[in-house]
């Protein structure tokens, strides 16, 4: 017997783009919560708990899928379930350049400070540019997928001004 094709309502394309935009904003915030004024800078440490948070998410997204897919569809294989979990990848993948940056502060490059504000200044424009590039996939011509772009945007901003705000 055949296993059931796997169907969800949102595209591979629409999907990759969804994890993408959530690892980013997830990132984004961690950097921001985890770097705390007045405390011993452990870029290493924050790094780790950036990528575990992301692996965590990424895990309970596609459990998620799976227990919705099992509530709709009957007869799916293991390996269709673990599919459906996999395919959150790109939600871990976003969360690496900021992991990285941290790391660069681990290795003395930088203060963590200095690699927490340009984590948050890179996210902050990946959000943009994949809005903007969203937009144009979706056929928008470009001032209006400069648009889209600034309006995703503006997430990572909010954090920004929040963390401001909050140290």
């Amino acid at each position: 017997m055949v296993a059931p094709k796997v169907t969800s309502r949102h595209r591979p394309q629409e999907r990759s783009l969804f994890s993408g935009i959530y690892g980013l904003v997830l990132a984004t915030a961690l950097a921001a919560a985890l770097d705390t004024t007045g405390e011993k800078a452990d870029p290493g440490p924050d790094a780790l708990w950036i990528l575990l948070t992301a692996l965590t998410s990424a895990a309970a997204h596609g459990y998620a899928h799976v227990i919705a897919q099992r509530a709709t569809t009957d007869g799916a294989t293991g390996a269709t379930r673990l599919r459906l979990v996999l395919a959150e990848w790109p939600l871990v993948a976003a969360t690496l350049p900021t992991v990285g940056i941290l790391l660069t502060a681990q290795a003395g490059w930088w203060a963590e400070t200095t690699a927490v504000d340009t984590a948050l200044l890179f996210n902050t424009l990946a959000l943009f540019t994949w809005g903007t590039q969203a937009a144009r996939t979706a056929g928008h011509r470009w001032p209006s997928a400069y648009r889209a772009g600034a309006l995703d945007m503006l997430i990572g901003l909010v954090i920004i001004i929040a963390n401001a705000l909050i140290k």
